[in-house]
């Protein structure tokens, strides 16, 4: 099994899944945890929502992520 690692923390799931997409695209397998909540208000409040990569892949998920905060 893979160790995986949170590279991000989201409160809004259309973000994860943007950022996931993104990853993906570049050829990072990534996966979005927490996403479904009975209650949604939480996740907003607390960064509930989180995006993991594999170990290996961690600091070149960080590197698109940041480059893409900047691209917005």
């Amino acid at each position: 099994m893979k160790q995986l690692k949170t590279v991000a923390k989201f409160s809004d799931p259309m973000r994860a899944s943007i950022a996931k997409g993104m990853l993906e695209y570049n050829g990072i397998e990534a996966e979005v945890f927490g996403e479904v909540s009975s209650y949604p208000s939480i996740n907003a409040a607390e960064q509930n929502i989180k995006l993991k990569v594999n170990e290996a892949d961690y600091e070149s998920a960080l590197s698109l992520l940041a480059a893409s905060d900047k691209a917005q």
